[in-house]
Parts: C-alpha cells; structure tokens; sequence
C-alpha cells in the first residue's frame, strides 16, 4: 500500500490556506533519503551526488539537499543560473548539455562548474567559446546496442536502448576526444554514462558500474589520462505502483563498491571518485500532487473530474504513466468503483487515472496523486490557458511554507506584446 505522507486533518488546515490544486513536498523524507544515500557511498572519499535540476527546478528543494551535502546537475542556463542564485558553484554543479549554446558553456565555465561534453565536436565548439580547455573536463559515454539487465526481483526485464539515444559518444570518439584534451592542457578527466531509466532493479547501478570501470581501465592505459572521477548519472528508480518493492539504495552502494574493488582498484585506480545524478530518487516518492474532485459525468464510463490537469501533471498524458490516488478519508473504504480520473483540458489523454479501481468519490473529497515530487510540476505547461499551480514544502516542525505560488493571469499575459 501507498500512504500519503500527510493526513487528511493537516491537509485540511493546508487547503483552508492555499486553494487546490498545488504539489506539496515532504521535508523530512528529502532529508532522510538524502542521508540514506550519502551513508551508502561513504565508502568512497570523493562521492558526491549532483541531484537534476530538471527534475525538481525549485530553489527551496535545492536549498534543502545543498544543505545535506548535494550539488546541481545542470543542463541548461536557467538550471545553471538557479544553481548560482542559491549559492551552488564551482565543482558542485556539473554541466551535462546536448546541442549546447555556446553562452551555456561560458555560464558554466565562468561559475566553475565541471563540463561534461556529449559529443566529440564540442571539444572544439568549448575551445572557441571560452579559449581554452578547462583542466577538469568529463565526457559522456554511449556505448550503443541495447541494455538488458533480465529479471529483476519485480519480475521484469530492465532494458533499454542505448544505440537509439542522442545522448553521448562511442568509445572510439571518447579516446580521440580525452587524447586531444589532453594535448590542450587537461588534467583530470571524468566519463559519464546513463543506460536505462527508472529501474527497479538492484542490479542497475552495479552492472553500469562495471561497464564504466573497465572502459576507464582501457581509456586511462591508451591515452594515459588521469581518470579521476566516473559518473554513474541517474536510472535509480521508484515504485510508482503499489505492489513493487522500492530499490535498496545500501545494497546498491555496496554492489558498486564490490565493482570497484574488482576492476579499479587492482589497475591503481583507487584514487577514482564516484558521482550520481538523482532525480527521481532523491525527489519521486516525497511529492504529491494534491486536487480536489469537482464533477461526476455517467456517460459509457464514469468519470471524476478533478480541479488539476495534465498541465499540472504531465506523465500519465505523456506516457501513460501510472500515479497512485489516495481519496483521502477513504483509506479504508473497498474500491468498488470504477473511474477515468480527468482533469479539463481539451485533449482526451488529460487523465491521470484510467479504469481504476477507488473507492466511491464524491464532490469535494481531496484526492492526494503520489509520486509528483520529480517530473511533476517541472514539466508543468500552460496549454488552454491553464496556470501553473503553487508549490508548497511541509516542513520538518509541521508547518507549511509556499516555495512557489501559483501563476496568475497577469503572469499568462506578461510576455504578450497586445
């Protein structure tokens, strides 16, 4: 089962203050999944996690895991630009772009940032923005092919595609890229990869850690560049549905530990620091999209409206995405009904539940929709006119702060030249 990280009373004090629908964020679970994290890689003295900004692009969220040791994953200049505005600088944001704007690169390289390049071409696009090379430089691996990882303990095979991604150059390109940086002045190299996502398998981060770490074992000894950090990137998912098992994020750590041992540490690559970039694990389960049921229509099927859209939710419209709903003060009741949960949108996909299963809603029942708190309000839109909704943070001591308010018309309209 799936509980809401608030109750129903406190949701009422929330909602007599602040109209739905908003995304509300659980302080104390960031925080608690954050030190989770950290103590499974303490092993290694460099780690350092570089949550995605894209997946929460909240300042107040990047303010709490900044205090709990975290750095920025950025990709674009807003995301660089936020970093800055909270105080992230230097080695702590790392800039992982494609198709990149050569004022990013200077953003970036002006805040210190460490660059991590997608493609052999940008060695020289970086060269002739900022007029040099920066010391510390990273470059993103696409091995190509599929990734299949087999059954995992949920009963499905992990598999994704790499070859079919934009992202990242093939190994030979990697070498040509790390050689010719090298003879530039470079340092300290790094490689970054990301080969499936949102897996639920402990296996994931264990397995890519192998590739890495042999592929840094050959690059370092045919080009002679000091590899002194591997990024691992994200892919670490969660169990939106309620009968999957979440990752165990200590076992993980302790699969990756057991890789390096094997691979890094007998070629005298002991000194080799590791990286992640965590969004939907760090951020998923400890968000909600919180709406109010606003009409029933009886027609072929039976529908529940609700005052949010796919504007403030756009996975289950995107992708299908399943998202648990909670009818709060139902947690108990039999759901024996049958509903397409709908928001208002003109488009027939606007639905964030189809032909499932709830307990019987009425108007005005609060319906909390789990696992909003990455890719949720971040891939916001404004379609039909719709305003982005308010972010609000439950904090530790019980009480609500507003981190974001919501757009008004004024804000709709700000950009418009009448």
């Amino acid at each position: 089962m799936k509980t809401p990280f608030v109750t129903k009373e406190k949701l009422e004090q929330i909602v007599a203050q602040y109209p739905t629908p908003f995304h509300l964020y659980d302080e104390q679970g960031i925080r608690d999944n954050a030190r989770r994290l950290k103590a499974a890689f303490a092993w290694n003295a460099g780690y350092r996690e570089y949550f995605a900004v894209k997946a929460t692009p909240t300042p107040g969220i990047l303010q709490i895991l900044k205090e709990e040791g975290c750095g920025c994953d950025c990709s674009s200049m807003s995301e660089l630009m936020m970093s800055e505005r909270i105080g992230v600088t230097g080695e702590h944001i790392m800039f992982s772009s494609n198709n990149t704007p050569p004022a990013e690169f200077q953003k970036a390289y002006e805040l210190g940032a460490i660059i991590n390049l997608d493609d052999l071409t940008h060695v020289a696009l970086l060269e002739e923005t900022i007029g040099c090379i920066p010391e510390k430089i990273s470059c993103r691996f696409n091995p190509g092919g599929l990734f299949t990882l087999g059954e995992s303990r949920e009963g499905f095979q992990v598999m994704d595609n790499p070859g079919d991604a934009k992202y990242g150059m093939t190994k030979v390109q990697l070498v040509e890229a790390f050689t010719t940086m090298k003879a530039k002045g470079a340092k300290e190299f790094g490689i970054h990869s990301f080969l499936a996502s949102n897996t639920l398998s402990n296996e994931y981060y264990p397995r890519l850690a192998r590739i890495l770490f042999e592929l840094a074992v050959d690059v370092q000894k045919e080009t002679g560049c000091h590899i002194t950090f591997i990024n691992l990137s994200g892919g670490v998912g969660i169990p939106y549905q309620p009968d999957q098992t979440a990752n165990d994020i200590a076992a993980i750590g302790a699969g990756v530990r057991q890789a390096y041992e094997e691979i890094l540490v007998p070629a005298g690559m002991d000194d080799v620091s590791l990286c992640t970039e965590l969004g939907r694990f760090m951020l998923g389960p400890y968000g909600h999209l919180v709406t109010r049921a606003t009409h029933e229509k009886h027609i072929h099927k039976e529908y529940i409206g609700v005052d949010a859209c796919a504007c403030d939710l756009m996975r289950p419209a995107m992708y299908g995405s399943y998202h648990h709903i909670t009818v709060m003060g139902k947690e108990n009741a039999p759901c024996d009904h049958k509903y397409d949960v709908a928001g208002s949108l003109c488009e027939n996909n606007d639905k964030f539940a189809v032909d499932r299963m709830l307990p019987e809603i009425d108007r005005g029942d609060l319906l909390v929709i789990h696992d909003t708190g990455a890719h949720g309000f971040a891939m916001g839109y404004n379609y039909n006119g719709k305003l982005r909704s308010a972010e609000l943070l439950l904090q530790e001591d019980g009480k609500v702060k507003m981190m974001r308010r919501g757009e008004t018309y004024d804000d709709y309209f700000a950009t418009v030249i009448w």
